[in-house]
């Protein structure tokens, strides 16, 4: 009853055409932003805004840029550690070298470098498909942290290996490095995760966007239609790699602080992967609920034992957890393969038909 379009008239194109065309979608995002950006600073703890919330956000990023490639596009990659790794170690070598540069700028050209290699492992989607470019996708993957591993450049001869992320301000205020506050990174994480969300529903809305679409669909008939195959799964693999990149810099930057190559392994290509899938293909919002849901679950089980009374082995509830994670995504396949994005979406067709939502 609450959520009816009644007598919500739209009188022009571009009203009909919004991202939130319902004016209780409108008030939804309103209230979720001010909780975000107002409440959750206000009352979380550090541990919350460290340890759940910051880790959330930008892996919640990393998977919208995953979504557009393997959701929007078909191409599917394993690689998403590897461009995150791009976008942290370029990010890394800029604030070093040029410590004026302003750490907004320092973000985006970590993108912009993390989006030219993707351009480069993109190529081979031109002939190969499916599996075996998800093999290639692999083998950038473990090339890349080889890379950053091997060649002493790109960590400035540190005898650890390791990279760290220097103090920078913003306007004034202290937004990376140990003096910066959890909520003001928090805040930091949370401007980019918003910015670049309204961004990515815009584009998979646009032109560039239905191309994409088109070859996800169909291939050979999007080129017989006038799509360019060429262009359209590189531009594909340079934006989802720039998201990439930006989040392996906030990773650094803003939540862990300092680094090796170890954290951008294989697992973390997986774990975004999973996020995809759970949280829904081709969907923007099951990026963020994917994200939310391996971040949050992982906790879950780890207190769960406590809860009821159960002592548990710390390796034998990892290996639990990584049990429920496969059930999950084999239960997903199955049962529902656009994942948690299309079980919000039924509920709201559901809510839109009541009393009759059948």
């Amino acid at each position: 009853m609450l959520y009816r379009e009644t007598g919500q008239f739209k009188t022009s194109y571009r009203r009909d055409q919004a991202i939130f065309p319902i004016a209780q979608d409108r008030w939804c995002v309103a209230l979720v932003l001010v909780a975000a950006y107002g409440v959750v600073p206000a009352l979380a703890n550090e541990y919350w805004l460290q340890a759940v919330l910051i880790p959330f956000l930008i892996y919640a990023l990393a998977a919208i840029g995953l979504n557009l490639l393997t959701g929007y596009t078909g191409q599917l990659s394993l690689g998403t550690g590897g461009f995150m790794a791009v976008g942290a170690y370029t990010a890394y070598k800029l604030t070093t070298a040029m410590p004026d540069l302003n750490i907004v700028i320092v973000f985006l050209f970590a993108g912009i470098v993390a989006a030219a290699v993707g351009l480069v492992f993109g190529l081979p989607s031109l002939r190969i498909k499916g599996l075996y470019l998800a093999v290639t996708t692999l083998a950038a993957q473990f090339f890349l942290v080889w890379l950053f591993n091997r060649v002493a450049w790109f960590y400035n001869y540190n005898p650890s290996g390791t990279i760290t992320a220097p103090p920078r301000t913003l306007m004034g205020i202290m937004v990376t490095g140990p003096e910066a506050t959890a909520a003001v990174r928090y805040l930091v994480v949370l401007s980019f995760v918003v910015f670049f969300a309204l961004i990515a529903k815009n584009l998979v809305r646009s032109e560039i966007g239905r191309t994409w679409m088109a070859i996800r669909d169909m291939d050979v008939a999007a080129e017989i239609i006038g799509i360019r195959p060429l262009t359209t799964k590189l531009s594909a693999f340079a934006v989802s790699s720039f998201y990439c990149g930006i989040a392996g810099a906030l990773m650094l930057f803003v939540y862990l602080g300092s680094v090796e190559t170890l954290a951008f392994d294989i697992n973390v290509s997986f774990e975004v992967l999973f996020m995809v899938i759970i949280g829904g293909l081709g969907s923007i919002l099951g990026s963020i609920i994917g994200a939310a849901f391996i971040t949050i679950l992982p906790i879950f089980l780890t207190n769960a034992p406590h809860l009821v009374g159960l002592e548990m082995r710390v390796d034998l509830a990892k290996e639990i957890e990584l049990i429920i994670f496969g059930g999950f995504i084999i239960a997903f396949l199955i049962l529902e393969p656009r994942g948690l994005a299309r079980l919000w979406q039924i509920g709201k067709e559901k809510l839109r038909r009541w009393p009759f939502p059948y």
